[in-house]
């Protein structure tokens, strides 16, 4: 079979990390229009450069998305030869598989690579300055695909939920049914992210072939404590008090931008359509899911 010709003709897309929550929205969406392989670590492991070099090869995919990433924050603290071997490591792995092939990639990254004390939310052209292991090994992973290819795309998103993984969504819902009052910080903002939603955008921006980096969010902002009360409201679980407290008197290892709010500026200047208000989405998800 022809490289970029899958079923009926359609572009072929690969998708690393497939089992996880990004990846399963992925594989839901973008199947409608693509010939869709899905890969996860039983695969290929992707710190295993012939490894996955032999997966891609043989699959020769036109796009790899790359959602595969050791995400557990406070973990990447205690282990982080692990963090850059899966984050940066894993990255560089793929782009080189990419670049055997002349595949174009998609590397999903955060908005950990910002230090989180700009007073305003933060372009793709503002400096990065990750404060902790998982934002600096997510960091070293777009620059490798820098380094290595010229048609890629760095889609940078925060706080994702979504079905198929551990979310805070589910994690409040869940405390809610079982405790009267929930402590959530209330000095982190950010921009909670729908995987369904993030994964229509991916592939309006994909069909369009503008490369470069992109942040993708859903619209607005809010603490995790603004974040929890508005689950709570839409979940209509009654008699939970919502208690706001400070980072610091979670004593977590890994520390978190106090301010790590994406303004989605590519989206603007290519004229692409920004994402609905996140707490739509949520409330969608919770109506969903409930």
């Amino acid at each position: 079979m022809a490289k970029g010709k899958g079923q009926r003709g359609k572009k072929k897309v690969l998708i690393t990390g497939a089992d996880g929550m990004l990846g399963k929205a992925l594989v839901e969406q973008l199947s409608k229009k693509y010939s869709i392989k899905a890969i996860s670590r039983k695969d290929a492991d992707i710190t295993d450069l012939n490894a996955i070099i032999k997966v891609i090869v043989k699959t020769k995919p036109d796009i790899i998305i790359h959602t595969a990433a050791y995400t557990k924050v406070d973990d990447c603290e205690g282990n982080s030869p692990l963090a850059y071997k899966v984050n940066a490591i894993g990255a560089r792995n793929v782009a080189v598989a990419c670049h055997k092939i002349d595949a174009s990639l998609v590397y999903v990254s955060t908005d950990y690579v910002f230090d989180g004390t700009k007073n305003s939310t933060y372009t793709e052209f503002d400096a990065t300055g990750p404060i902790s292991v998982y934002g600096k090994s997510k960091l070293a992973g777009e620059i490798f695909i820098q380094q290595i290819l010229s048609r890629f795309y760095i889609i940078r998103t925060s706080w994702l939920y979504g079905a198929g993984g551990a979310n805070f969504v589910d994690t409040i819902i869940n405390k809610a049914k079982t405790e009267k009052e929930l402590k959530v910080v209330d000095d982190q903002r950010g921009s909670p992210t729908y995987t369904k939603d993030l994964a229509d955008k991916i592939g309006e921006i994909i069909d369009k072939e503008r490369y470069g980096t992109y942040h993708v969010t859903n619209n607005g902002s809010c603490s995790w404590f603004e974040f929890a009360k508005k689950i709570i409201e839409y979940s209509s679980i009654k008699g939970v008090d919502v208690v706001p407290i400070k980072s610091n008197a979670l004593n977590r290892p890994a520390k978190r931008p106090a301010n790590s709010v994406l303004q989605n500026f590519m989206l603007e200047l290519e004229g692409i359509p920004l994402l609905r208000s996140w707490e739509e989405a949520v409330r969608e998800y919770i109506e969903k899911t409930g």
